[in-house]
Parts: C-alpha cells; sequence; structure tokens
C-alpha cells in the first residue's frame, strides 16, 4: 500500500518470451537468457547497479522496450551463498533500487551472508521510465472528502481524464502498460538473467502483489516467496474502501488506548477522542494551520493522513507530540515532522496509476460515493475513512476499461510454497487482507499472525525475524496458526520504513509526512 537517482550500466536485450497461459500456466522461453552486466553505483561503489530491457507490452514482445534499473548487494560470505534475493518495498511507487542501495530495508546479518540483495524499480517507477505528469496539473487534484454535489463529482472524474492524458502524453505507451502483471513478466526476467533457476523474493505492503500474483502464474519457478503485510486482490470498491477504514480505526484505538496507560503519552490523562474531534472541526473550517507556519492550513484529508503515516511505525509519542503542537498551534519540541512540499519541478510520478490498473474500483456517481462516505464514518467514527483508501478510489475514477489486472480470487499451485506474514494491527493492509489471501492460496500458503502494531512484520522481534530467515535459507515453513508475540514499539527493533508513506501530490495525499 505511498517516490530517485543511480547510473545504470549496458544490458542485453531480452529475448522474447511466450505468452503466458491463464491460471497456473508457465511461461516457454526462446533464445539464449539474458544477463545483467554489472558495474559499481556511482554513489556507492560497494553496490552494483545495472539494467535489463524488456518490452513495454508483453504481448508484443518483440516491440519496443524499457531498461529496467537493478541493484545488487553481494552476499557477505560467498561460500555460504544461497542465491539472489529480489526484493520489493511496496507503494505502488516504491523503488526497489533505493530500498537495497541506500540500506532501507534491513535484513538481518543471516540474509545479507547467504543472499545477494537485488532491487528493482517496477516498471513506470523512479528509474525505470516512471510515470510522469504535470506537476502544476497533479497540485490541482480535488479533496476527494470535499466533493458535496453531483457537479464535484463530475468535476473529479473530468479532472482525471485530463491527468491521465497528460501522464500518457508525457509518458509514451507504458502508461497503459504498468499494472502488476506485467510487473510479474519483469520479474521473471529477472530471475532468469540472474541465473536463478527459481525465485527467492521479500515483497513488503503493495510489493506482496507481485509476489501473489508470480506464485500464480510462475508457481513451478518459486523457491521462496516471503509476503509481507498482504494485499488482497480480490476486493471490490465497497469492500476495499471498508476493510481500510475498520483497519485505520482499529490503529486510532490502539493509539487512545496506549495514551491512556502511559504516563509518558503527551496526551496521557487526556480525553483523546474529544482532541481529535475537535481538530477535524477546525480543518473542516479552516481553521488548523500547520504546527509553526500560520501560513498553511491543514483541511481533512492533510489532518486524516498525518495520523494515518504516524500508524505504519507506529509513532505513537511523536504523534501525541504533534497533536498537542496542533491543538495548542506551537511546534513540537523535537520536530518529527517534514513540511508540505513545494511545487519545484515541472513533472511528478503518478504512482496512482498502477493502483488503477490493478483495481477496478468503479463509483458511479455522486449519490453512491457519497453513500461510501457515510457508510465508513459508521466505521469509523473517530478517523472517518481511511485517507489512503479514498484517495486511491478517487484518483481511479473514471479509468477505461477493461483494465489489465482486474481483481480475481487467487488459484496457486501447491508446489509454490508461500509464506505471508501480517501484523493484526496494520493500519494500511488489514489483517483480513492477510486471511483472505491465505484462504485463496490455501495449501499453498502458510499465514504468519504478528500480535502487535505498524506496517510490516519482518524485523519486529526475534519471532517474526526468525521465521521469515528460517524460510527464506531454508524453506522451512513455521507450522500453521503460528501467532508472534507482540513486541512494544518503543521497545522494537524497527529499521526505517521501506514503503512509500502516502505523500502528495498524487494520489492526492498532502506532501507531508512524519519522518521515518
Amino acid at each position: 500500500m505511498r517516490l530517485t537517482v543511480v547510473v545504470s550500466s549496458l544490458i542485453a536485450a531480452l529475448l522474447p518470451l511466450s505468452p503466458v497461459a491463464a491460471g497456473t500456466g508457465e511461461q516457454g522461453r526462446d533464445g539464449p537468457t539474458p544477463s545483467v552486466t554489472w558495474t559499481p553505483c556511482a554513489g556507492d561503489p560497494t553496490a552494483d547497479c545495472g539494467t535489463l530491457a524488456v518490452p513495454i507490452d508483453w504481448a508484443r514482445p518483440r516491440g519496443a522496450t524499457i531498461d529496467l534499473a537493478l541493484v545488487r548487494r553481494k552476499a557477505t560470505d560467498p561460500a555460504a551463498r544461497v542465491g539472489s534475493l529480489v526484493v520489493n518495498p511496496g507503494g505502488p511507487g516504491g523503488s526497489g533500487v533505493d530500498a537495497v542501495l541506500e540500506r532501507v530495508l534491513t535484513f538481518s546479518p543471516e540474509i545479507t551472508r547467504r543472499f545477494d540483495l537485488v532491487g528493482f524499480d517496477p516498471r513506470g517507477v523512479a528509474r525505470s521510465h516512471p510515470v510522469v505528469c504535470s506537476a502544476a496539473l497533479a497540485y490541482q487534484a480535488p479533496d476527494p472528502l470535499a466533493l458535496r454535489s453531483q457537479a464535484d463529482f463530475a468535476a473529479l472524474v473530468a479532472y482525471n481524464q485530463r491527468l491521465r492524458e497528460d501522464c500518457r502524453a508525457r509518458t509514451g505507451p507504458l502508461a497503459d502498460h504498468v499494472d502488476t502483471l506485467s510487473v510479474v513478466r519483469d520479474l521473471d526476467a529477472i530471475r532468469a538473467a540472474l541465473g536463478d533457476e527459481k525465485l527467492t523474493y521479500y515483497g513488503v505492503s503493495y510489493g506482496t502483489l507481485i509476489g501473489q500474483l508470480y506464485a500464480e502464474r510462475f508457481p513451478g519457478r518459486v523457491r521462496a516467496l516471503a509476503l509481507d503485510s498482504n494485499m488482497d486482490h480480490s476486493l471490490g470498491t465497497g469492500a476495499f474502501l471498508d476493510t481500510e477504514t475498520a483497519t485505520v480505526q482499529d490503529s486510532f484505538d490502539e493509539f487512545v488506548s496506549w495514551c491512556d496507560r502511559t504516563e509518558a503519552c503527551a496526551l496521557h490523562g487526556k480525553d483523546v477522542r474529544a482532541l481529535w474531534a475537535g481538530l477535524i472541526a477546525r480543518a473542516d473550517r479552516g481553521e488548523l494551520p500547520f504546527p509553526g507556519d500560520p501560513s498553511i492550513f491543514l483541511n481533512r484529508t492533510s489532518l486524516l493522513s498525518l495520523v494515518f503515516g504516524a500508524f505504519y511505525g507506529p509513532a505513537w509519542s511523536q504523534l501525541a507530540d504533534a497533536l498537542v503542537a496542533l491543538d495548542t498551534g506551537t511546534r513540537p519540541s523535537v520536530s518529527s515532522l517534514v513540511e508540505p512540499r513545494r511545487q519545484e519541478d515541472d513533472v511528478v510520478e503518478n504512482p496512482a496509476q498502477v493502483f488503477c490498473e490493478d483495481y477496478l474500483v468503479p463509483v458511479r456517481d455522486f449519490r453512491e460515493y457519497a453513500a461510501h462516505l457515510d457508510r465508513a464514518t459508521r466505521i469509523a467514527p473517530d478517523m472517518r475513512i481511511s485517507p489512503l483508501a479514498i484517495s486511491m478510489i478517487a484518483a481511479c475514477l473514471g479509468q477505461p476499461t477493461p483494465i489489465p489486472n482486474p481483481q480475481h480470487q487467487l488459484r496457486v499451485a501447491p508446489n509454490a510454497q508461500v509464506l505471508l506474514g501480517n501484523a493484526v494491527h496494520d493500519p494500511a493492509t488489514p489483517y483480513s487482507w492477510a486471511a483472505s489471501t491465505a484462504r485463496q492460496i490455501g495449501r499453498a500458503g502458510v499465514l504468519l499472525t504478528y500480535e502487535g502494531w505498524g506496517h510490516g512484520i519482518y524485523g519486529r522481534g526475534d519471532c517474526t525475524t526468525g521465521a521469515f530467515d528460517r524460510y527464506l535459507v531454508s524453506r522451512t515453513l513455521p507450522a500453521r496458526g503460528t501467532r508472534c508475540p507482540a513486541v512494544p514499539p518503543a521497545e522494537a527493533t524497527l529499521r526505517r520504513a521501506p514503503w512509500p508513506v502516502p505523500s502528495g501530490p498524487v494520489p492526492g495525499l498532502p506532501g507531508w509526512r512524519f519522518r521515518s
């Protein structure tokens, strides 16, 4: 579920591949397998950089191509090396190159000893021919929570059409081929180019969708797929919004409970829900300035996304400080907020296009849209709605159909053994999604439950990290029903969040967040 520079080297062109059969069909290969020519990265010679050419449209494998950006950190113990571990940090819009190059994804010494860590920027993202749009137009995105009439709804649909046309004109034909099924084809090409007979992969958040669909399409080419904080690609508009809204309310409830029992919370002993309701009311009236900067006023969407971003860690202590600062109009004593992003570039990336090609989330008119919002308010009396979910749905209104990768129930052959992991209190990928996906995968998958909080469970203690490591190294899955105890956020050893915390201007969330 929220977006930078490396020097690429030469790579042999990818030869055509035969079409993929439906369901669990495997891909045939024609001609020699390409390999990546690695050279030291310009900014960090301890890592290797390269590119791999893939077709823009896999249905026309001999047509025009783009170069995917790759980075590799070699295993620290070559004698113990198992192979390559390909990673994706989610998003959509997350850079796998950054995740490896900047060590944003922090793996255990056992993993870095035994695997070459390989990151790639998916097609349409960062260094891999990004989908770009006019910054001026992107910053005009209507607030998805400010629609009041059918005219407002129609204006948003018209705006989305203008933005899509602008993005397509600036990006070229790739704009229509950034769906995750195409990324799955790219991933198999990367596997082959790395010289691995089977794929070992770690994906978090939106990166789990890549792994799920890879297991469905290429079950015989799976060595290990470790999927952390899972998407559910079977959900329609209402179910997607409702489950996202329920889980963000759950995260708010957990924050309030923490403040109630923790004296160190800046809001301890106060009525947190009443203070929060007052902040929403002020935001709705246009009377809530950004802490320390009276020239910037926050609307409801901005306020909700601030709190939502804090739940990723979770950054409960910083959130409490920020809410006090918002209430009093003063900047926190230790600033943990990034100020709103100013428009500086002529173009911006648009990761929402990936979601719109993966999820068909139609809304007929304002009446139906308003009904979704009203239902969300009943589900989440404090948070009112998931700002991420409504922004993604709003960004896809009017999306031309059919889309390349519509939702469906997964069908995975039993020989593709998959590890799924999820926190019970995840603000972005609900635990119900992981449970649903595990049911769809059936005998091919095992769900590891983390009883705690936040987005992403690898690195949150010996239980979760050990289970992932054993699976990646030796393909040993945990017993079905395994549950790992919660680690208090203040005590957990957490990496810097590898997934993009939602930020603007696309898909409509504000360009400010908690520092990670």
